[in-house]
């Protein structure tokens, strides 16, 4: 195998395809990418046996061929070059010569037959959408993800299609998220996406919408997999597996008290209340709400906090405590100026939700304050 091509593209390709390799495998071949080469197509390929990334960019080929190269070597060698043309030249024993001007490095590669096979998405459903709406889809929820394994199945995003509208939900057991968009898809389907899939998805679209926000992220589901396809590249993911919450009976339906409230003053004041909350130091924050106006307690061994938000409220004084991170991320998802709060007393959740439309739904359980 032999083959050159620029140097910016080849490291951009290197480092997008990296968040799929295996850290420490008792496979090595899992720790390399598999670098193959064809008809002027380089692609590039890694796997963790949960995560498969693959890119495919333009090059000067030589000689046809493949090897897998040890991806931290790969990838710093390749960035550590002169800016250039970089040459990559394979042989039969594997010795790989990488070289680009006056620099060159000779390493040696495992064969390609060793790389397992990334699963085939086949027979599945599969649509679009633009890259700028799947990543603020997946970045407004992925903030309530089950960061343990309790419930598995948690620990991921459910999609869940019905009637041309997506709903992703999000939830670990102390908040929910949920993202509405109408979508161009009559059929029905309920899929969870692990939480690191998503993370990883967010991250490449957000490099890839830098270009192009209104490119197409082609998306292909089957009953264990799920492919995403956009900008040369193509990242298959399994699904998760197990019975998700039932979302809908969680989120309540009707409110005693609503509150509406600028987002970024009351992110600030949680703020402020948080320099006294630490893990040595832990608290929950008070929140009274009245009729123009929302105080903020909170007291630690480090000291107390007393602060006011205005705030327009409609219903009977509520008094809840909450968990100030819970809160603040729920907050900076909503990406808008103001929003509602809805509330049915001290112990239900707090609803917050956007003042125009139903793009978004966020709950936060409260805690049960010392009186």
């Amino acid at each position: 195998m032999k083959f050159s091509c620029e140097k910016t593209l080849l490291c951009e390709a290197i480092n997008n395809v990296l968040p799929a390799v295996s850290a420490k495998s008792t496979l090595v071949a899992l720790e390399g990418i598999l670098v193959h080469c064809k008809n002027g197509i380089l692609r590039l390929t890694s796997y963790n046996l949960e995560l498969g990334i693959s890119k495919n960019i333009s090059v000067n080929e030589e000689e046809e061929g493949a090897v897998i190269l040890n991806a931290s070597l790969l990838s710093n060698i390749v960035n550590k070059m002169p800016n250039g043309i970089v040459s990559i030249n394979c042989d039969e024993k594997l010795l790989t010569v990488i070289s680009c001007a006056d620099v060159e490095f000779t390493i040696l590669g495992i064969d390609a037959m060793e790389f397992p096979d990334i699963p085939s998405v086949e027979n599945g459903t599969t649509f679009s959408l633009s890259s700028f709406l799947l990543r603020n889809m997946i970045s407004q929820t992925l903030f309530a993800v089950a960061q343990n394994d309790q419930n598995p199945v948690h620990t991921g995003s459910l999609f869940d299609i019905a009637d041309g509208v997506l709903n992703v939900v999000s939830v670990d057991g102390y908040r929910l998220a949920m993202r509405t968009e109408k979508i161009n898809i009559e059929d029905t389907l309920k899929f969870v996406v692990p939480g690191k899939t998503l993370g990883e998805i967010v991250k490449l679209l957000s490099k890839l919408s830098a270009e192009d926000d209104e490119e197409q992220v082609e998306i292909s589901v089957s009953s264990k997999h799920i492919c995403f396809s956009a900008g040369g590249y193509v990242m298959v993911s399994r699904l998760l597996e197990g019975e998700f919450i039932n979302y809908r009976n969680a989120i309540p339906k009707e409110s005693l008290t609503n509150v509406v409230i600028e987002t970024k003053p009351f992110l600030d004041s949680i703020g402020r209340a948080s320099i006294i909350i630490n893990e040595r130091a832990k608290s929950h924050i008070r929140c009274t709400f009245l009729e123009n106006e929302v105080k903020l307690f909170c007291e630690t061994p480090l000291g107390k906090i007393n602060d006011t938000v205005p705030a327009s409220c409609d219903g009977p004084e509520v008094v809840i405590g909450f968990n100030n991170r819970y809160m603040a991320d729920a907050l900076k998802a909503s990406e808008c100026e103001k929003l509602k709060i809805e509330m049915n007393g001290p112990i239900s959740p707090m609803k917050l939700v956007p003042l125009d439309d139903d793009s978004f739904l966020f709950l936060v359980l409260p805690v049960r304050l010392k009186s």
